[in-house]
């Protein structure tokens, strides 16, 4: 891999300290959840941080795909829901689900962008057969329809990076 860029940061008392980064642009407390056995509080936490820079990144790179398609992504978000719990192998495992709103494109649009995004976004490829990462489209698991859907079923196992065929790059 080419470096283009580097960045460094230094934690100290870990998930209940502080962390910056070298440049100082990023300079936060950090709080320890009460659902992980913290006192809560008001600094942020990894998953929170985790959150953001994939939700960015991603984005960033569903908006390229975009133009390049000539669709208009304008108006969108994504947001990334991060959980932490047990892997059952005596350690933690993080599972992600990236949503994306986009009122200016289709169904099917959305859905090709989502993913094309992750098989571009650096932090699809890193956590790709690592993190369970699942896609929507305002809610909805790609490929999911209405009718599966309203029926209960549960098709979000393609969705997945670990084993899909469609988000394999």
């Amino acid at each position: 891999m080419k470096t283009l860029y580097t960045t460094e940061a230094v934690v100290e008392g870990g998930r209940g300290g502080h962390g910056r980064t070298s440049d100082g642009r990023l300079d936060v407390e950090l709080s320890i959840p009460k659902e992980l056995g913290g006192y809560g509080g008001s600094g942020t936490n990894p998953e929170q941080l985790f959150a953001v820079g994939f939700a960015a990144c991603f984005h960033s790179g569903l908006l390229s795909v975009a133009r390049g398609r000539k669709l208009d992504a304008s108006d969108s978000t994504v947001t990334a829901h991060v959980a932490i719990g047990p892997t059952g192998r005596s350690g933690f495992g993080l599972a992600v689900a990236l949503d994306l709103h986009a009122p200016n494109l289709s169904r099917v649009d959305a859905e090709d962008l989502m993913r094309r995004a992750h098989a571009l976004c650096p932090y699809s490829n890193a956590t790709r057969g690592n993190v369970d990462v699942t896609l929507r489209v305002d809610g909805t698991h790609l490929g999911e329809s209405d009718l599966t859907k309203n029926k209960g079923g549960n098709n979000h196992e393609q969705d997945r990076t670990s084993g899909a065929s469609h988000t394999q790059g």
